[in-house]
């Protein structure tokens, strides 16, 4: 890393784009608050703007942190529009010229000495505004393909930051010298985790293996589906902590009320785990859960043994594409399409939860792909960036 000297860590100016779903925004908070640690270690503080769109996670998440946020407008381009979205095209393609202008404008007049972008539309307009500025721009890819916002980006990129060493060949062939694999920032009280706990929390059994269900934050009504058909018979051999979230909590506490009453406790369902995940993570045996990139990061960081079952379809497949990567590598199992039935998620579970040996195989293979130190070498490689910007 070029030597960033504590003189020049005041007062650096950091702008920070990429938005609109969790799996852009996040990655993007995780390098600020380390970004903060760093200069803080060296008596100072990073200036930051943070830019997105208006109505985005993004906004919501930089006035929740203290950051100053700065709207402009821009436009997404529709890969497979239908009749109604080609219309939403075209005002968008109007949109895009004035967000560009907008955002020259902010570099403009922040002169940071490095972009981050984290990918999303909305990261377009500031990593075009860099590039046309001579500002080093630093792009962060979290999927195994990129995105359409960062194939555009990655033309223009000082740095090009992948989470997986298989997506230096999705780059373009003058870009990819410029490529370092960094793994995608994982929230670091990910890993302070207690299983005594989360044990204590929700009175689990003592040495009886634990099966984490999740959905993600809104939960996801296929898994729910699957767990509700086969719960009665994973139940004899394990505990289950489903997080099933608000549109089935309902119906998944039914479905505990109509458990036998030997097996009633071993079944918790809640609709959000909240601050206690870390410790929820670190008690699991087995977790069954989407592969979408921030929980894959997390889960393979900590290397667990995991039931992916991809929300298909998604933007560029990723899901799928992800969870297949790890599978052929041993590192998790996938159902997907039409392997997402009761029976195979029944087989899968039991063979986790009855044999120790092959769900710790799965875990250290899992373990593999982690990169915990993610975030640590984001910011490094932003530093590094500004240094010789």
């Amino acid at each position: 890393m070029a030597v960033y000297s504590t003189q020049r860590l005041r007062g650096l100016r950091v702008v920070v784009t990429g938005g609109g779903t969790g799996g852009h925004t996040y990655p993007a908070l995780t390098t600020i608050r380390t970004l903060k640690a760093r200069l803080s270690d060296a008596g100072t503080e990073p200036e930051l703007l943070w830019v997105g769109v208006s109505h985005g996670l993004e906004a919501r998440i930089a006035r929740q942190e203290g950051i100053p946020f700065k709207a402009i407008t821009t436009g997404k381009l529709r890969r497979s529009p239908n009749l109604k979205e080609i219309g939403r095209n075209i005002a968008d393609a109007f949109r895009i010229p004035f967000g560009l202008l907008q955002a020259v404008a902010v570099v403009v007049r922040t002169r940071p000495a490095v972009v981050l972008s984290t990918g999303g539309y909305v990261a377009v307009p500031i990593g075009v505004a860099a590039w046309l500025t001579r500002r080093p721009l630093v792009m962060h890819e979290q999927t195994l393909a990129l995105g359409l916002a960062n194939r555009i980006l990655a033309r223009l990129a000082t740095r090009i930051l992948l989470s997986h060493e298989s997506s230096v060949a999705h780059l373009p062939a003058r870009a990819r010298s410029r490529a370092v694999v960094t793994g995608n920032p994982v929230r670091p009280e990910v890993f302070t985790g207690d299983p005594r706990r989360a044990a204590a929390r929700y009175d689990f059994e003592p040495g009886l293996p634990l099966l984490y269900v999740t959905g993600g934050a809104q939960g996801a009504v296929q898994v729910n589906n699957l767990i509700a058909e086969i719960l009665p018979d994973l139940l004899p051999y394990c505990q289950v902590l489903h997080q099933c979230g608000e549109y089935s909590f309902d119906r998944m506490r039914q479905l505990a009320a109509s458990l036998p009453s030997h097996l009633a406790h071993r079944y918790r369902v809640v609709d959000y785990v909240h601050d206690e995940l870390p410790d929820v993570l670190a008690a699991a045996d087995v977790v069954v859960a989407r592969s979408g990139a921030g929980t894959v990061a997390e889960l393979t960081a900590l290397g667990k043994a995991c039931v992916f079952i991809p929300l298909i379809p998604t933007s560029g497949d990723e899901q799928r594409r992800t969870a297949a990567h790890l599978a052929a590598d041993g590192a998790a199992r996938m159902l997907a399409a039409g392997d997402a039935t009761p029976a195979r998620l029944r087989a899968e579970v039991l063979a986790l939860t009855q044999d120790p040996a092959l769900r710790e195989q799965l875990a250290r293979a899992a373990a593999r792909h982690g990169r915990p130190a993610a975030a640590a070498a984001v910011t490094s490689e932003l530093l590094d960036a500004a240094g010789r910007g």
